[in-house]
């Protein structure tokens, strides 16, 4: 890996980020119908969406563990999985999403978009070297037919 920070942390660094930017940004509050409403559903989408990817890891006895590529024992590409190559990674954005909700601040969008570019380049690209190391021309076949991210 390029920085060995667990995405829980950086997750938990943007999630402080978004809240110092709301609370000392004198601009940038919006506030629409069901604002709260959908802040909730996207935490419940992102609930659902991590669960349901750390089970599939489970119960195909793979690492969950982000930071050790190099110990997954199984290309998982069904499930969610067949939807999103991330969707561990997906759960936590729309946590994100839901919190800058939430906060009610618009520039915290833009702070969820560095949370992907970060993802994007400092965990993702090098898992994925990783896993083509490990599962070749299968996993190149699988990225060529699920996304990223969704």
């Amino acid at each position: 890996m390029e920085l060995k920070l667990p995405p829980v942390v950086v997750f938990f660094i943007f999630a402080l980020l978004m809240y110092l930017l709301a609370s000392f940004l004198p601009f940038g509050e919006f506030e629409f119908f069901g604002r709260s409403y959908l802040s909730y559903i996207l935490t419940g989408m992102a609930i659902v969406i991590g669960f349901i990817s750390i089970s599939y890891f489970i119960k195909n006895k793979t690492t969950v563990d982000p930071r050790k590529p190099e110990k997954t024992a199984k290309l998982v590409t069904s499930g969610i999985f067949a939807f999103s190559r991330n969707p561990m990674y997906l759960a936590l954005l729309l946590v994100l999403i839901a919190f800058g909700l939430y906060l009610g601040n618009a520039f915290n969008t833009l702070l969820a978009a560095f949370f992907v570019s970060y993802m994007n380049r400092f965990q993702i690209l090098p898992e994925e070297k990783v896993l083509v190391d490990l599962f070749g021309k299968e996993y190149r076949i699988y990225c060529k037919n699920v996304r990223r991210w969704f």
